[in-house]
């Protein structure tokens, strides 16, 4: 399983800010090795978060995003102590969700 996100949410004016930071290798299928060997592409597709369980995000991503993507968005209404979550699935059937506590 892949290493967990850092995920901060930080609550300001009736909003709160995300920011994410997500461990993958991101290879888009056209990278060959020291072989000379095609590297297959390995790359996150679909990416969603929720607040409070609820779906606020939901991105369709392909393989010109960099190695470890940082993500950064706003969600309105959020206030210290809600809960933001954060999904992603890649084009291996792979997952991973971890959750912040908005500060």
């Amino acid at each position: 399983m892949a290493d967990p996100m850092r995920i901060r949410a930080q609550a300001a004016a009736g909003n709160a800010t995300v920011r994410v930071l997500m461990s993958h290798e991101m290879e888009t299928g056209q990278r060959k090795d020291a072989a000379g060997k095609l590297i297959p592409a390995w790359h996150i597709q679909e990416v969603t978060a929720t607040h409070n369980g609820k779906p606020v995000l939901t991105a369709e991503w392909g393989t010109a995003v960099s190695k470890n993507p940082f993500l950064q968005f706003v969600v309105k209404g959020a206030k210290a102590g809600d809960k933001v979550g954060v999904t992603w699935k890649d084009n291996r059937g792979e997952t991973r969700t971890d959750e912040a506590t908005v500060s």
